[in-house]
């Protein structure tokens, strides 16, 4: 049950948020000023729903004390020039009083998401490059750089790679180290949010606009005015939003759903994604002169699997995280299971290992955690049964196949038979497609003999 602390210096309309908050199962607390709400400890909440004028200092002293708890602001002076220096301080989100029921229930909701799914990814997207970042390989540190060049740079940038990665973390560290640092980052998932609501929710309406509009909103790329706009997995925006962000971006202009006139904004663009958006681009689901306005600057993050030398590093950071939240400090890898992570392809990335190793601390009977612990998926065998393994192969020592990963056969059998067997004969004998092979190879630095390409001409 999330805990929300509702600071409002009126008792009557306090009341009435607290029995509507309570109908949909959240657990509610009460203060009527900044200084009441201070004392309660701010930041063992979930949610602040403040009011902007307060007794003594207003509403928004609590976004700096609370953080990073979320904060939202309330306002019966509904100015647009309040709620976007509210915004401009760090609100999440504010609402007008007197509040719509199923409005104001839809953004706590909204918030409450948000800022669980920020948590669940805070020990690896929480961090500046490169001193926070974790990962000393060299593929990171090829991101570092471009980090470091690209921040102060103030121009559109792509960030690219697999789910789990830590685009996020990219953004973040890009902002911080840019001259916007001290303006608002606004972050927006835009898988997240209905396709319905996507361009109400980046662009603000006028109260009207649409059914349920009971009110004017401002929209997230004003409320980055300044400031930095990350828009995660910009792949999922519908065409008719694209069409409007093309339009920040070349014009710096924003118009609101329901509105004719138009507003000039200041917002550094960071998109992420893990799709191609140039193949999406050809088939028509994604504009190609936004893909170009886009692509500025690109970055590539790598994934978990090509960071063989931090694996084990990361692991160890987010497993002391893992025992201080289920209070089990002391608790250990065993030697099978770090063979195992270190092995182990991590499709899910950073957020899978993460996932591992909460599982194994849970899970785990003594202070070390087994393979089993862990619940990873066993990785197939590569040779299958019409196609079995040459006995030159099978010929390892038996005491040295502990320490044969599948990987260590996948590199074995190749250098030893492809100066015989064409890569098509290779990839029937490991059981895989051609197309595996090539990528495997690619993986782990296997390059193609003269000899075996002969053959396959």
């Amino acid at each position: 049950m999330s805990r929300i602390l509702i600071v409002e210096d009126e008792a009557i309309i306090r009341s009435a948020l607290r029995r509507l908050l309570e109908r949909h199962d959240y657990q509610i607390s009460e203060a009527g000023s900044v200084e009441e709400a201070l004392s309660l400890d701010p930041k063992r909440f979930d949610l602040i729903i403040s009011d902007l004028r307060l007794p003594g200092p207003p509403g928004t002293e609590l976004i700096d004390a609370a953080d990073p708890v979320p904060v939202l602001i309330m306002t019966s002076y509904a100015s647009m020039r309040s709620a976007v220096e509210a915004l401009k301080q760090g609100a999440v989100d504010y609402i007008a009083k007197p509040f719509d029921h199923d409005e104001l229930i839809k953004t706590v909701a909204t918030t409450l998401h948000r800022h669980a799914s920020t948590s669940q990814e805070d020990c690896v997207q929480d961090a500046t490059a490169p001193q926070e970042m974790i990962g000393d390989c060299p593929a990171m540190q090829i991101v570092y750089d471009r980090i470091r060049k690209t921040a102060p740079a103030d121009v559109t940038v792509l960030v690219q790679g697999e789910s789990g990665t830590g685009k996020e973390l990219v953004a973040r560290a890009l902002h911080r180290q840019s001259r916007r640092a001290n303006s608002p980052l606004i972050c927006v998932n835009c898988a997240a949010i209905p396709e319905t609501l996507i361009e109400s929710e980046l662009f603000g309406h006028e109260k009207g606009a649409f059914t349920g509009a009971s009110a004017a909103r401002t929209g997230l790329v004003e409320a980055a005015d300044s400031g930095t706009l990350f828009l995660d997995e910009i792949g999922e925006l519908p065409l008719d939003a694209q069409a409007r962000l093309l339009r920040v971006l070349q014009e710096g202009e924003i118009r609101k759903v329901g509105s004719v006139e138009t507003r000039h904004v200041n917002v550094r663009l960071i998109a992420a994604t893990h799709r191609d958006l140039h193949a999406l681009s050809r088939s028509g689901e994604f504009r190609l002169d936004l893909y170009y306005r886009l692509n500025v600057m690109q970055i590539d993050l790598p994934p978990l699997r090509e960071r063989e030398d931090d694996i084990l590093k990361i692991a160890d950071i987010l497993l002391d995280s893992a025992c201080r939240r289920h209070a089990r400090e002391g608790l250990k890898l065993s030697r099978a299971a770090r063979r195992d992570i270190r092995d182990y392809p991590w499709p899910g990335n950073v957020r899978e290992l993460e996932n591992a190793l909460e599982r194994g601390v849970i899970l785990a009977e003594s202070h070390l955690i087994h393979p089993e612990d862990l619940g990873l998926e066993s990785p197939r065998p590569l040779p299958n049964t019409s196609n079995p393994v040459p006995a030159t192969l099978r010929s390892v020592p038996k005491e040295a196949e502990e320490d044969l990963s599948l990987e260590d056969y996948f590199q074995h059998f190749v250098l030893e038979h492809q100066e015989q067997m064409s890569e098509t004969e290779l990839a029937q004998k490991l059981g895989v497609s051609r197309k595996c092979l090539w990528e495997r190879r690619q993986r782990l630095g296997i390059p193609r003999r003269k000899a075996s390409r002969a053959r396959t001409n």
